[in-house]
């Protein structure tokens, strides 16, 4: 009978919670405890799950062998550079964290200890999208809007490290060649920081990705298009459908040459995907999924997009 993989969440709030309830819910998983600086929230979720509570995380890391961190992600850095540092296997919550600094620190003490640190992005485990990256051969041109209404969670960051970061996880997983060129317009609004982004990326192979977040839209809306020699590619997030249109002879439709398919996935729980690839990467000891240097790599780009919008400023 295999061992269960002891586990614990730093930060049980609105996505923590979350993570404590996927963790609980899984067989091979013992969910030893939660972290959290409200007391209260601490308890009020260890007694739904039946187990422990404290306000210091430090205190639960000898008790464990992963953990995720779902704090601030102003307290990325220090709270899993103490979880490394303690041993202890890591999914933390997109960004990584604040500065390219922090994230490659992060990324070296994983590695010289022998760790596993994993990044939260959540969509790489959507079905649809799933789908699509197993259909792309040529990237020529990405395009993507990813629209929220105004929310508290996540105002502490800009819309790009927020929401759009999403989307720099896709274009770069798909994309085999280096950004060559950044350009790149945002507006602060409601916060003091960019709540609308817009960006064109050129790549050295030629492929051109058009981005575009905001955290202040009247309708959500999450879309990703991708187009390559013969075949277009799209993936509409919230209805969870896959529409391919390619080049077919004889095929008939509303183009014709042209075979449409749309094919749309079950609701589906992609948090408890990502923390049973986190669990299984533990277990054996193999990499997951997203790892630390991909969570590095959609952090550094997003901070030079925010650099270039900077820039742009009159």
């Amino acid at each position: 009978m295999s061992t269960k993989i002891k586990a614990g969440v730093i930060g049980v709030g609105y996505l923590g919670r979350f993570h404590a309830e996927k963790y609980a819910a899984l067989p091979d998983v013992e969910l030893v405890g939660v972290a959290d600086l409200n007391p209260e929230r601490a308890k009020e979720v260890a007694r739904h799950l039946n187990t422990q509570a404290c306000t210091d995380y430090r205190e639960m890391l000898s008790q464990v062998e992963a953990v995720s961190v779902a704090v601030p992600t102003t307290s990325h850095f220090s709270v899993v550079r103490d979880c490394l540092e303690g041993g202890v296997q890591v999914l933390v919550e997109k960004p990584l964290a604040v500065t390219a600094a922090e994230a490659d620190a992060l990324v070296d003490l994983a590695r010289s200890r022998g760790r596993l640190l994993m990044v939260g992005h959540l969509e790489r485990y959507n079905s649809a999208m799933e789908e699509l990256r197993a259909k792309v051969t040529r990237p020529a041109f990405i395009e993507s809007h990813r629209l929220s209404f105004y929310k508290e969670r996540g105002i502490d960051v800009d819309v790009v490290l927020d929401l759009m970061i999403h989307d720099l996880d896709h274009v770069l997983s798909l994309v085999p060649s280096p950004v060559q060129e950044i350009r790149a317009a945002g507006v602060s609004v409601l916060t003091e920081k960019i709540d609308l982004a817009n960006v064109r990326l050129e790549f050295a192979d030629g492929c051109i990705a058009n981005l575009t977040a905001s955290r202040m839209s009247f309708k959500s809306m999450r879309k990703f298009r991708l187009f390559q020699p013969e075949a277009y590619l799209s993936v509409d997030f919230e209805s969870r459908e896959l529409t391919v249109a390619s080049r077919k002879e004889g095929a008939l439709g509303p183009i014709p040459g042209v075979a449409l398919e749309t094919r749309r996935f079950p609701q589906e729980d992609v948090l408890f995907k990502e923390i049973s690839n986190f669990v299984a990467a533990v277990k054996k000891r193999e990499e997951p999924k997203v790892r630390g240097e991909d969570g590095r790599a959609a952090l550094s780009l997003a901070l030079n997009i925010i650099a270039a919008m900077r820039t742009a400023k009159v």
